[in-house]
Protein backbone atom coordinates (compact mmCIF):
# COMPACT_ATOMS: atom_id res chain seq x y z
CA UNK A 1 0.00 0.00 0.00
CA UNK A 2 1.20 3.52 -0.68
CA UNK A 3 0.55 6.43 1.65
CA UNK A 4 1.17 10.16 1.50
CA UNK A 5 4.81 10.99 2.01
CA UNK A 6 3.88 14.09 3.97
CA UNK A 7 2.57 11.83 6.73
CA UNK A 8 5.46 10.83 8.94
CA UNK A 9 5.64 7.12 9.69
CA UNK A 10 7.90 6.24 12.61
CA UNK A 11 8.94 2.82 13.74
CA UNK A 12 7.81 3.73 17.27
CA UNK A 13 4.05 3.24 17.21
CA UNK A 14 1.86 6.35 17.05
CA UNK A 15 -0.87 5.61 19.61
CA UNK A 16 -2.45 9.08 19.38
CA UNK A 17 -5.84 9.15 21.09
CA UNK A 18 -5.95 5.36 21.46
CA UNK A 19 -3.74 5.31 24.56
CA UNK A 20 -3.63 4.10 27.26
CA UNK A 21 -4.39 0.70 25.80
CA UNK A 22 -5.43 -1.09 29.01
CA UNK A 23 -8.03 1.53 29.93
CA UNK A 24 -9.34 1.96 26.41
CA UNK A 25 -9.67 -1.81 25.92
CA UNK A 26 -11.68 -2.09 29.14
CA UNK A 27 -14.03 0.70 28.04
CA UNK A 28 -14.52 -0.86 24.60
CA UNK A 29 -15.21 -4.27 26.12
CA UNK A 30 -17.76 -2.78 28.50
CA UNK A 31 -19.43 -1.08 25.55
CA UNK A 32 -20.01 -4.40 23.82
CA UNK A 33 -23.14 -6.27 24.89
CA UNK A 34 -22.83 -8.84 27.66
CA UNK A 35 -22.08 -12.39 26.59
CA UNK A 36 -20.83 -11.34 23.14
CA UNK A 37 -18.02 -13.88 22.99
CA UNK A 38 -20.11 -16.81 24.17
CA UNK A 39 -22.93 -16.00 21.78
CA UNK A 40 -20.45 -16.02 18.91
CA UNK A 41 -20.17 -19.79 19.19
CA UNK A 42 -22.55 -21.86 17.16
CA UNK A 43 -22.39 -24.75 19.65
CA UNK A 44 -19.77 -27.24 20.71
CA UNK A 45 -18.87 -30.15 18.49
CA UNK A 46 -19.41 -33.32 20.54
CA UNK A 47 -18.74 -37.00 20.42
CA UNK A 48 -20.46 -39.84 22.29
CA UNK A 49 -18.83 -40.57 25.63
CA UNK A 50 -20.78 -43.50 27.09
CA UNK A 51 -23.62 -43.88 29.61
CA UNK A 52 -24.24 -43.08 33.26
CA UNK A 53 -27.09 -43.64 35.72
CA UNK A 54 -30.04 -41.25 35.35
CA UNK A 55 -30.56 -38.80 38.23
CA UNK A 56 -33.57 -36.47 38.69
CA UNK A 57 -33.02 -33.21 36.85
CA UNK A 58 -31.12 -34.71 33.90
CA UNK A 59 -32.16 -33.50 30.45
CA UNK A 60 -34.77 -35.99 29.25
CA UNK A 61 -33.59 -35.58 25.67
CA UNK A 62 -30.50 -37.67 26.48
CA UNK A 63 -32.37 -40.61 28.05
CA UNK A 64 -31.50 -43.93 26.43
CA UNK A 65 -34.91 -45.59 26.37
CA UNK A 66 -33.46 -48.86 25.09
CA UNK A 67 -31.54 -49.17 28.36
CA UNK A 68 -34.82 -49.55 30.26
CA UNK A 69 -35.71 -52.57 28.13
CA UNK A 70 -32.24 -54.12 28.17
CA UNK A 71 -31.09 -53.35 31.70
CA UNK A 72 -34.30 -52.47 33.54
CA UNK A 73 -32.87 -49.12 34.52
CA UNK A 74 -32.63 -45.65 33.04
CA UNK A 75 -29.31 -44.50 31.62
CA UNK A 76 -28.32 -41.13 30.22
CA UNK A 77 -26.12 -40.76 27.17
CA UNK A 78 -23.02 -38.68 27.87
CA UNK A 79 -21.13 -36.56 25.39
CA UNK A 80 -17.63 -35.20 25.48
CA UNK A 81 -16.74 -31.91 23.91
CA UNK A 82 -14.08 -32.01 21.23
CA UNK A 83 -13.82 -28.25 20.76
CA UNK A 84 -11.13 -25.77 21.68
CA UNK A 85 -12.66 -22.67 23.27
CA UNK A 86 -9.56 -20.54 22.63
CA UNK A 87 -9.61 -17.15 20.93
CA UNK A 88 -6.47 -16.71 18.86
CA UNK A 89 -5.60 -13.17 17.80
CA UNK A 90 -3.28 -12.49 14.85
CA UNK A 91 -2.11 -8.88 14.51
CA UNK A 92 -0.31 -7.59 11.42
CA UNK A 93 2.64 -5.50 12.63
CA UNK A 94 4.38 -5.01 9.28
CA UNK A 95 5.61 -1.60 8.21
CA UNK A 96 2.40 -0.46 6.48
CA UNK A 97 0.45 -0.82 9.73
CA UNK A 98 2.35 2.16 11.16
CA UNK A 99 0.52 4.64 8.95
CA UNK A 100 -1.67 7.36 10.50
CA UNK A 101 -3.48 9.96 8.40
CA UNK A 102 -4.93 13.27 9.54
CA UNK A 103 -8.42 11.90 10.29
CA UNK A 104 -7.24 8.87 12.25
CA UNK A 105 -7.06 8.79 16.07
CA UNK A 106 -3.92 6.64 15.87
CA UNK A 107 -1.89 4.36 13.65
CA UNK A 108 -3.52 1.30 12.09
CA UNK A 109 -1.52 -1.00 14.34
CA UNK A 110 -2.65 0.96 17.41
CA UNK A 111 -6.29 0.57 16.37
CA UNK A 112 -5.82 -3.15 15.67
CA UNK A 113 -4.18 -3.52 19.08
CA UNK A 114 -7.14 -1.83 20.78
CA UNK A 115 -9.64 -4.10 19.05
CA UNK A 116 -7.53 -7.18 19.85
CA UNK A 117 -7.18 -6.21 23.52
CA UNK A 118 -10.94 -5.60 23.83
CA UNK A 119 -11.69 -8.99 22.27
CA UNK A 120 -9.22 -10.61 24.66
CA UNK A 121 -10.89 -9.01 27.68
CA UNK A 122 -14.32 -10.18 26.54
CA UNK A 123 -13.09 -13.73 25.95
CA UNK A 124 -11.25 -13.97 29.26
CA UNK A 125 -14.30 -12.57 31.04
CA UNK A 126 -16.28 -15.44 29.52
CA UNK A 127 -13.75 -17.95 30.84
CA UNK A 128 -12.08 -18.67 27.50
CA UNK A 129 -8.30 -18.76 26.91
CA UNK A 130 -6.65 -16.30 24.51
CA UNK A 131 -3.42 -16.27 22.53
CA UNK A 132 -1.66 -13.59 20.45
CA UNK A 133 0.52 -13.88 17.34
CA UNK A 134 2.21 -11.09 15.35
CA UNK A 135 2.94 -10.90 11.64
CA UNK A 136 6.08 -8.89 11.00
CA UNK A 137 7.24 -7.51 14.35
CA UNK A 138 10.38 -9.52 15.04
CA UNK A 139 11.12 -7.61 18.26
CA UNK A 140 7.90 -8.35 20.17
CA UNK A 141 6.95 -11.83 21.26
CA UNK A 142 3.45 -13.17 21.00
CA UNK A 143 1.54 -14.66 23.91
CA UNK A 144 0.76 -18.36 24.24
CA UNK A 145 -2.82 -19.46 24.81
CA UNK A 146 -3.74 -18.97 28.47
CA UNK A 147 -6.57 -17.74 30.68
CA UNK A 148 -7.26 -15.39 33.55
CA UNK A 149 -6.33 -11.83 34.45
CA UNK A 150 -2.61 -12.47 34.01
CA UNK A 151 -3.25 -13.58 30.43
CA UNK A 152 -4.94 -10.26 29.67
CA UNK A 153 -2.04 -8.35 31.21
CA UNK A 154 0.46 -10.29 29.10
CA UNK A 155 -1.51 -9.61 25.92
CA UNK A 156 -1.81 -5.89 26.68
CA UNK A 157 1.90 -5.71 27.51
CA UNK A 158 2.84 -7.40 24.26
CA UNK A 159 0.55 -5.13 22.22
CA UNK A 160 1.89 -2.02 23.95
CA UNK A 161 5.43 -3.07 23.07
CA UNK A 162 4.63 -3.73 19.41
CA UNK A 163 6.14 -1.66 16.63
CA UNK A 164 5.27 -1.49 12.96
CA UNK A 165 8.23 -3.16 11.26
CA UNK A 166 9.00 -5.83 8.72
CA UNK A 167 8.56 -5.96 4.98
CA UNK A 168 6.87 -8.95 3.38
CA UNK A 169 8.24 -7.91 -0.01
CA UNK A 170 11.73 -8.69 1.33
CA UNK A 171 10.90 -11.56 3.67
CA UNK A 172 8.43 -13.88 1.92
CA UNK A 173 8.56 -16.42 4.77
CA UNK A 174 7.24 -13.90 7.29
CA UNK A 175 3.61 -14.95 6.82
CA UNK A 176 4.38 -18.66 7.04
CA UNK A 177 6.27 -18.20 10.32
CA UNK A 178 3.23 -16.50 11.84
CA UNK A 179 0.57 -18.86 10.54
CA UNK A 180 2.22 -22.27 10.66
CA UNK A 181 1.94 -22.66 14.44
CA UNK A 182 -1.71 -21.58 14.29
CA UNK A 183 -2.49 -24.14 11.61
CA UNK A 184 -0.94 -26.86 13.77
CA UNK A 185 -2.19 -25.79 17.19
CA UNK A 186 -5.68 -24.32 16.72
CA UNK A 187 -8.22 -27.09 17.15
CA UNK A 188 -11.86 -27.49 16.23
CA UNK A 189 -14.07 -24.78 17.72
CA UNK A 190 -11.36 -22.18 18.23
CA UNK A 191 -11.98 -18.65 16.94
CA UNK A 192 -9.21 -16.98 14.94
CA UNK A 193 -9.32 -13.22 14.36
CA UNK A 194 -6.75 -11.76 11.94
CA UNK A 195 -6.33 -7.96 11.98
CA UNK A 196 -4.43 -6.61 8.96
CA UNK A 197 -4.66 -3.98 6.24
CA UNK A 198 -4.22 -6.84 3.71
CA UNK A 199 -2.48 -4.38 1.40
CA UNK A 200 1.14 -5.47 1.30
CA UNK A 201 0.74 -9.19 1.87
CA UNK A 202 2.01 -11.55 -0.86
CA UNK A 203 -0.52 -12.93 -3.41
CA UNK A 204 -0.57 -16.35 -1.72
CA UNK A 205 -1.73 -14.77 1.53
CA UNK A 206 -5.40 -15.11 0.56
CA UNK A 207 -5.15 -18.90 0.33
CA UNK A 208 -2.82 -19.22 3.33
CA UNK A 209 -5.04 -17.19 5.64
CA UNK A 210 -8.39 -18.54 4.46
CA UNK A 211 -7.10 -22.10 4.94
CA UNK A 212 -7.04 -21.45 8.70
CA UNK A 213 -10.82 -21.88 8.72
CA UNK A 214 -10.52 -25.61 8.00
CA UNK A 215 -11.02 -28.40 10.57
CA UNK A 216 -13.98 -26.77 12.30
CA UNK A 217 -12.22 -23.52 13.20
CA UNK A 218 -13.97 -20.14 12.98
CA UNK A 219 -12.05 -17.44 11.09
CA UNK A 220 -12.72 -13.72 10.88
CA UNK A 221 -10.36 -11.42 8.95
CA UNK A 222 -10.60 -7.73 9.83
CA UNK A 223 -9.26 -5.41 7.15
CA UNK A 224 -8.05 -2.39 9.12
CA UNK A 225 -7.59 0.71 6.95
CA UNK A 226 -6.79 4.34 7.61
CA UNK A 227 -9.47 6.71 6.20
CA UNK A 228 -6.86 7.95 3.71
CA UNK A 229 -6.49 4.42 2.33
CA UNK A 230 -10.22 3.74 2.29
CA UNK A 231 -11.22 6.98 0.53
CA UNK A 232 -8.10 8.49 -1.14
CA UNK A 233 -8.95 12.12 -0.22
CA UNK A 234 -5.81 13.68 -1.74
CA UNK A 235 -6.03 16.62 -4.15
CA UNK A 236 -3.59 17.95 -6.73
CA UNK A 237 -0.22 16.33 -7.30
CA UNK A 238 0.58 13.74 -4.64
CA UNK A 239 3.83 11.92 -4.01
CA UNK A 240 3.17 8.46 -2.59
CA UNK A 241 5.76 6.24 -0.96
CA UNK A 242 5.27 2.59 -0.08
CA UNK A 243 5.85 1.73 3.57
CA UNK A 244 6.97 -1.74 2.51
CA UNK A 245 9.25 -1.98 -0.49
CA UNK A 246 10.83 1.03 -2.22
CA UNK A 247 8.06 2.07 -4.58
CA UNK A 248 7.55 5.83 -5.00
CA UNK A 249 4.75 7.16 -7.23
CA UNK A 250 3.96 10.75 -8.17
CA UNK A 251 0.39 11.12 -9.37
CA UNK A 252 -2.66 13.38 -9.27
CA UNK A 253 -6.21 13.13 -7.99
CA UNK A 254 -7.33 11.51 -11.26
CA UNK A 255 -5.76 8.29 -9.99
CA UNK A 256 -8.44 8.09 -7.29
CA UNK A 257 -10.89 6.05 -9.38
CA UNK A 258 -8.23 3.54 -10.39
CA UNK A 259 -7.01 3.21 -6.83
CA UNK A 260 -10.50 2.69 -5.39
CA UNK A 261 -11.30 0.16 -8.12
CA UNK A 262 -8.15 -1.81 -7.30
CA UNK A 263 -8.96 -1.67 -3.59
CA UNK A 264 -12.49 -2.96 -4.24
CA UNK A 265 -11.08 -5.78 -6.38
CA UNK A 266 -8.71 -6.80 -3.58
CA UNK A 267 -11.51 -6.76 -1.02
CA UNK A 268 -13.76 -8.82 -3.28
CA UNK A 269 -11.02 -11.41 -3.80
CA UNK A 270 -10.53 -11.79 -0.05
CA UNK A 271 -14.25 -11.96 0.62
CA UNK A 272 -14.85 -14.62 -2.03
CA UNK A 273 -11.99 -16.79 -0.77
CA UNK A 274 -13.06 -16.46 2.87
CA UNK A 275 -16.77 -17.05 2.33
CA UNK A 276 -16.01 -20.10 0.20
CA UNK A 277 -14.37 -21.65 3.28
CA UNK A 278 -17.04 -20.50 5.74
CA UNK A 279 -14.95 -17.58 7.04
CA UNK A 280 -15.87 -13.89 7.12
CA UNK A 281 -14.32 -10.54 6.16
CA UNK A 282 -14.99 -7.44 8.28
CA UNK A 283 -14.02 -4.04 6.89
CA UNK A 284 -12.99 -1.40 9.41
CA UNK A 285 -11.55 2.11 9.35
CA UNK A 286 -9.46 3.45 12.20
CA UNK A 287 -11.81 6.45 12.51
CA UNK A 288 -14.71 4.12 13.41
CA UNK A 289 -16.01 3.58 16.92
CA UNK A 290 -14.03 0.53 18.12
CA UNK A 291 -17.10 -0.73 20.00
CA UNK A 292 -18.94 -0.97 16.68
CA UNK A 293 -15.99 -2.76 15.09
CA UNK A 294 -15.81 -5.34 17.89
CA UNK A 295 -19.55 -5.94 17.57
CA UNK A 296 -19.13 -6.52 13.83
CA UNK A 297 -16.41 -9.06 14.55
CA UNK A 298 -18.59 -10.89 17.07
CA UNK A 299 -21.50 -11.01 14.60
CA UNK A 300 -19.19 -12.25 11.85
CA UNK A 301 -17.88 -15.02 14.13
CA UNK A 302 -21.45 -16.02 14.92
CA UNK A 303 -22.30 -16.56 11.25
CA UNK A 304 -18.97 -18.11 10.22
CA UNK A 305 -18.25 -21.82 9.94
Amino acid sequence: MVSAEVASVRRTLDWGKLAPLRLRARLVAEGVYAGAHRSARRGAGVEFGGHRQYVPGDDLRWLDRRSLLLHDRLLVRQFETETDRALRLVVDATGSMGYRGKEAPGAKLAFAALVAAALARIAIGAGDPVGLTFIGDAHTRGVGVSNGREAFERIVGSLEASEAGGDVTLDRDMLDRALSSLARGARRGSILVVLSDLLDLPPEAIDRVSALSSRGRVLVVVQTLDPDEARFPFEGTVRLRALEGKTVVETDAEAKDRYLANLASLQDAWERALVARGARLVRAETSEDPVRVVRKIVEAARTAG
